[in-house]
């Protein structure tokens, strides 16, 4: 069961107008009409048992044949042809005003029809009464009058008539069809039958027109009136007509909303959840507004509460602690008796009872010290091993770089492999048939620069303009593997001729040759409103087009207010995206791409429009480009970190020792860590077969860089804080022991926080944070091992006064400040603010109050923001600035009148008798009311909040009308038992030929099924497992436009059949 795509009109159907012997045009004639009496040429009389019409006498140049004007009176048939009428017309009983031959061309003409209307049977029982009357009543004469005849061979013929029919049957014949859906195209049957009629009045105007020669219609207008001339005992037509919500006639809840089985199950209302609020005199608030409000004011006062209470009570102890303690300058409790030493801000201390006395440390942290102590010291003493053991480990794991793949399909960028979606997707493809690939142009103009209105696209100049693209579209050629692919080799076809291609210029068969022909911009503007009735507004692939599909910018049904012309181009898919089939169509979409840019958009710029394209390979093809562009960016934010780094970690500079003094071997060092802990985790993931993301390659490199930064920073202060009389090995370790478990938690807490993102299901996030948490973790590693190694060296080569950068060259003694500058610990700039101004300003009470209510007014703000994130992924996110996909994005949000297409896939359907799926799941007559596609229906009635657009177009429901009997035109067998094909098409009616008879190898052709052969007019389990390849197989055509090939050839999977 599909929903039918929004793009994809692909039913083959001559349009056809019902029409019968006296089929239908419009008079343009002056009020003044003839009437023919029984005193007149013809001799009509104009009373019950009289015909006004009787006969064939002649037929047009175009074949159409053309009654007698003979005013006789009605003839009794013979049992047969009475059998035949009254199975076509019950109404007539008796004597009639048709001969065998005017009957079998009206059976044959409203088979056309009968596909369109017989899910709902009061609408088809209507529209057969309205020409059964015309043709055959027995008092045929009392609302026919003809008041136009023309000589044909001699023989005088029809060439006007007056149809005089009551307004109360006019409006009952509406109102009884026009709801009902021809699922097919997803459209209304009145757009077929009746050119999309808004009333009975237009309908009928449709249904008068005359047929241009070669054309569907009638052979001469006729006129319907309400009222007839009673002076000549005349009366109009006013046969009951049956209500959609009959139940003798009943009609499916998407045909008929009246419906009685609709009756329990109303449309849907639109329910807007309103938000919960709180008015306070003019001001209106959200309700989580107003309770985070509340609880801030509480949150605050209660922290005011207890900081008075608190101060209050602290001051009241003051005296008593101190005697007690005595403040340093470092910030740290020491006892009273132990002497001030601002040169010694930690002290090598062996006794861990001591250090436990001074500040009480966790058991975690205690551990953790007596580890980086010991850790420390080992490392100090052995820097070579260590770092040589951390790199080998690091350089091992970036082999995997080897199998490096970066991830740039959207789909499986931003869908889990397991979730709802991918699985339904998975199974949509292998089961039925990808979605076809689309490939678009959006030619727009321009805003004026007095209004600032967006001009009308439908023009001359834009057309042939249109034309001109198209032409280097059809030329263009691609080489994949040395053969040329051209658009005609992978486009989709959905009846195997033509491609089904989305533009304006279907309406001229895509053929510049007919503009003129047609009649140029005056026959688009009149397709814009007949394109599903008009045989010249057909596209090439011989289905019609929607002006919405390949129009945009206008509103309501204002086609010609268009401001751009849409042409999509649908791509055959296949399933393996690494097989040839897909190669060849990404091969011409590079090219396609290629072709607009090189060509193309000149073009439209130079007629002053604007060009947006796009193809299906567009986004992953600007995802490969962004991820290769970025890598100049992020070397350049590496070397720029390098610099901030080699500056901050030297100490104060002096002239005669800055060039020992420096850190710049270190920095440079630091960040080849930080570049190699990222290197390491794609590198490893890379191994065992995850591929990368884009998101990857632009944030891991700077998030680990900025963590990074900050350890570095934090280990070389903590070592130059340490005092220079201890050796180097107790430097080591008492910065480890003062930094280390800090530094260790953080960075747990943080390759944490990555690892629990793991668990989130959108690819895109999972892997990032993967990559991530081995990233920051390795780069935390790496920095407690081979960083601090290379602290070691450095400081090694700073003692023995060896330059930096190049360590092998070493000054002599013979400076005088040399050691003094090297040893001297002066506090930078940023050390001096934190200390005098920072800490003491902000160790105010006062100030503590502020900043703990600003912090907590900005979270609970937060918060209520948060409420108003709207989900979703714009994908013009995700693309470079640059990409012409941008341009191509905002102009689909601001032309498309279209949206994307939705599919309802019911899998395991039983369709054997015994069961009542069937009935479950179909839309037509005799359906549940509460089936699938009826429910589909109501909700397409409110489409603001089920984004369902119309109904949907089902192949059950086609495949059911196409065996109907009703439908004999459709399912028809030969004497043999084989499929018989509707007789406009061969071998019925040879190709090329304009029109067929009843003659010829299908004349023996009868329909598939009675009545009597269905239960409840549903097939047998053989009868459907045997019709339903056939349906499958047939195309559609004007005799029977319910085919289901090319529309529904994708939407079965046969199994068991």
């Amino acid at each position: 069961m599909e929903l039918s795509r929004s793009l994809r009109f692909l039913l083959s159907i001559s349009l056809f107008q019902v029409l019968f012997i006296l089929s239908i045009v419009r008079a343009e004639r002056s009020d003044t009409r003839m009437l023919l009496t029984s005193d007149g040429v013809t001799g009509v009389k104009h009373v019950e048992g009289y015909c006004a019409m009787y006969d064939i006498c002649g037929a047009r140049s175009d074949g159409k044949i053309l009654n007698c004007p003979n005013g006789s009176p009605s003839v009794k048939p013979d049992d047969l042809l009475s059998s035949k009428i009254q199975s076509l017309c019950p109404t007539i009983t008796g004597n009639v005003c048709c001969t065998e031959a005017q009957f079998n061309i009206l059976r044959s003409q409203v088979q056309q029809a009968i596909p369109f209307l017989v899910g709902c049977p009061a609408c088809l029982r209507n529209f057969l009464n309205l020409f059964c009357e015309l043709s055959c009543s027995p008092n045929q004469s009392l609302f026919i009058n003809v008041t136009s005849v023309s000589q044909v061979n001699k023989n005088m013929t029809v060439n006007e008539i007056d149809y005089y029919i009551t307004d109360t049957f006019g409006q009952g014949l509406y109102e009884s069809c026009k709801d009902v859906k021809f699922g097919t195209m997803n459209t209304r049957a009145l757009d077929f039958i009746g050119s999309g009629a808004q009333n009975f009045k237009d309908w009928f105007t449709f249904i008068g027109r005359r047929a241009a020669p070669n054309l569907p219609g009638s052979p001469y207008p006729i006129k319907f009136l309400p009222s007839a001339p009673e002076s000549y005992g005349m009366k109009p037509m006013n046969v009951t007509t049956y209500s959609c919500g009959d139940v003798s006639l009943g009609c499916s809840c998407g045909d008929c909303s009246s419906s009685p089985v609709c009756s329990s199950t109303a449309p849907p209302s639109l329910h807007k959840q309103g938000s919960c609020s709180v008015r306070i005199g003019s001001l209106k608030a959200k309700c989580v507004d107003f309770a985070l409000t509340i609880l801030y004011i509480v949150l605050v006062s209660v922290f005011l509460g207890w900081g008075f209470f608190h101060r209050k009570k602290e001051s009241n102890k003051t005296f008593r602690m101190k005697p007690l303690l005595n403040v340093m300058d470092g910030g740290e409790l020491h006892p009273v008796d132990r002497p001030k030493d601002e040169n010694v801000p930690m002290q090598m201390r062996e006794d861990a009872s001591q250090t436990r006395n001074r500040i009480q440390l966790s058991i975690v942290q205690g551990y953790m010290s007596s580890f980086y102590r010991k850790y420390g010291t080992w490392v100090a003493r052995n820097p070579t091993l260590i770092l040589g053991l951390s790199l080998a480990i690091v350089l091992l794991l970036c082999l995997g770089l080897i199998r490096f793949k970066v991830e740039t399909r959207p789909e499986k960028l931003w869908v889990g492999p397991g979730s709802k979606a991918a699985e339904e997707k998975q199974f949509f493809d292998g089961h039925l048939a990808p979605f076809y690939r689309i490939e678009q142009l959006i030619l727009a103009t321009i805003p004026d620069t007095t209004h600032g209105k967006l001009p009308s696209i439908v023009t001359e100049s834009n057309i042939k303009l249109l034309f001109d693209i198209q032409k280097k579209i059809d030329g263009l050629r691609a080489n994949y593997s040395g053969s040329m692919i051209s658009l005609t080799d992978i486009c989709m076809k959905p009846l195997g001729r033509d491609c089904a291609t989305q533009s304006v210029l279907q309406y001229f068969k895509m053929d510049p040759d007919n503009f003129d022909n047609y009649g140029g911009v005056d026959h688009v503007k009149y397709c814009f409103q007949h394109f599903t009735s008009t045989d010249n507004c057909m596209s090439a692939f011989k289905g019609p087009l929607d002006p919405s599909t390949a129009l945009g910018g206008f509103s309501g049904n204002n086609y010609s207010e268009a401001s751009a012309f849409i042409v999509t181009y649908p791509v055959d898919n296949a399933i393996d995206k690494e097989g040839n089939e897909t190669k060849r169509a990404v091969a011409w979409e590079k090219a396609f791409i290629q072709l607009v840019k090189d060509e193309l958009l000149p073009m439209a710029q130079s007629k002053n429009l604007t060009l947006s394209f796009s193809s299906e390979s567009s986004i992953e093809e600007e995802l490969k480009r962004e991820s290769t562009a970025d890598a100049i960016t992020i070397l350049i934010s590496y070397l720029v970190m390098f610099a901030y780094i080699s500056l901050t970690l030297g100490d104060t500079p002096r002239l005669s020792s800055f060039y020992i003094s420096s850190k710049v071997l270190l920095g440079l060092s630091g960040v080849v860590l930080v570049m190699l802990s990222v290197l390491g985790s794609v590198g490893f993931f890379s191994a065992i077969g995850v591929k990368s993301t884009l998101i990857i390659m632009e944030v891991i490199p700077f998030l680990v860089l900025a963590v990074g930064v900050d350890n570095m920073c934090i280990l070389v202060h903590a070592v130059k804080r340490q005092p220079l009389e201890l050796p180097l090995e107790g430097r080591i370790s008492n910065a480890l022991v003062e930094v280390g478990p800090s530094i260790t938690l953080a960075s747990l807490s943080e390759v944490l926080a990555f690892a629990v993102g793991s668990f989130i299901p959108m690819p895109a996030c999972r892997v990032f944070s993967m990559f991530a948490a081995l990233a920051v973790l390795l780069d935390f590693l790496l920095q407690v091992t081979a960083f601090v190694a290379l602290i070691v060296f450095d400081f090694l080569r700073a003692e023995d006064k060896r330059i930096d950068c190049f360590p092998c060259l070493k000054i002599s003694s013979s400076y005088p400040d040399s050691d003094k500058g090297i040893g001297r610990r002066k506090p930078g700039l940023l050390a001096h603010y934190m200390k005098e101004i920072h800490a003491p300003i902000l160790s105010l009470w006062g100030v503590k109050i502020v900043v703990i209510s600003v912090f907590v007014a900005f979270a609970l703000a937060s918060i209520a923001l948060s409420t108003r994130i709207e989900p979703g992924l714009e994908q013009k996110i995700v693309l470079p600035r640059d990409s012409y996909l941008q341009g191509y994005f905002n102009n689909v949000s601001e032309h498309l009148r279209i949206g994307p297409p939705l599919y309802f896939v019911v899998k395991n359907y039983n369709y054997s008798s015994e069961s009542r799926q069937t009935n479950q799941l179909c839309s037509i007559s005799q359906c549940d009311s509460e089936s699938l596609l009826n429910e589909i229906a109501r909700a397409s009635l409110v489409p603001e909040t089920s984004y369902i657009a119309k109904p949907a177009a089902s192949w059950l429901d086609d495949f059911l009308v196409w065996i109907s009997p009703e439908a004999f035109g459709c399912c028809r067998k030969y004497t043999n038992g084989s499929y018989c094909p509707p007789d406009d098409q061969p071998p019925c009616c040879p190709a090329g030929q304009s029109s067929c008879g009843l003659g010829g190898p299908c004349k023996d052709c009868t329909t598939c099924f009675h009545h009597s052969d269905l239960l409840n007019d549903r097939p047998s389990t053989a009868q459907f497992k045997e019709k339903l390849p056939w349906f499958l197989n047939a195309l559609p055509s004007a005799d029977c436009a319910k085919g289901g090939h090319g529309a529904y050839t994708s939407s079965v999977e046969l199994r068991g059949l």
